[in-house]
């Protein structure tokens, strides 16, 4: 891991208090990687909001951080949406902000950016998608719905293993404010502690 990244990671690790509450939530997910793991199979994990934009990407990345940090093998983890626009820029400034490279790929109205958590790794790709994109799997996936809109108006994800709602307040409520820098940073602060709470309990 990058130091700047590390650094943020021990200070999840050590001060993040997890309710008892959002345990019961993340539960279904914890055992369904366990299940996985244990059967060694691939864990694919489609994290699903409506515009694809903000905290799909901010799970996709820090899930993915996060099995690396614990050694889990054979991880991969995927984002989409309901329908497509572009990842929000203050994502990708709080990503950078607490520890993560991030490189531009492509340059258009939905751009494409690599980012890592480590030199040697490949970057995890960003980019906004609807969630059955080709670029994501098309079977035996778990479908982590990160806002309710999306896991109200999406009954059936084709290909979906198991479907978890993990939902989380969308950050876009403070654009355009004061607050804006600073709840982003909350926010995937947040998600990051969830998504490292959930790889801590995995056995390998």
């Amino acid at each position: 891991m990058y130091p700047n990244l590390a650094a943020t990671i021990n200070e999840i690790i050590e001060t993040s208090i997890i309710s008892e509450e959002r345990k019961s939530i993340l539960q279904p997910l914890i055992d369904s990687i366990q299940n996985k793991v244990d059967s060694k199979q691939a864990v694919n994990i489609n994290f699903i909001c409506t515009h694809n934009s903000r905290r799909s990407h901010l799970s996709q990345v820090w899930a993915q951080a996060a099995a690396a940090y614990f050694n889990i093998p054979n991880v991969f983890c995927y984002s989409g949406g309901t329908e497509e626009t572009a990842i929000f820029p203050t994502v990708l400034e709080a990503l950078a902000r607490q520890g993560f490279a991030i490189f531009k790929i492509t340059d258009s109205d939905n751009a494409v950016y690599g980012i890592k958590y480590n030199d040697n790794v490949p970057p995890v790709i960003g980019f906004s998608k609807k969630y059955d994109h080709r670029f994501n799997p098309v079977s035996t996936f778990l479908a982590v719905m990160t806002c309710s809109q999306a896991d109200r108006g999406c009954p059936f994800i084709a290909g979906a293993e198991k479907r978890i709602p993990i939902t989380f307040e969308d950050p876009k409520v403070a654009d355009g404010t004061p607050e804006q820098s600073q709840v982003y940073m909350q926010r995937s602060l947040q998600i990051a502690a969830e998504m490292f709470y959930v790889f801590s309990l995995i056995n390998r």
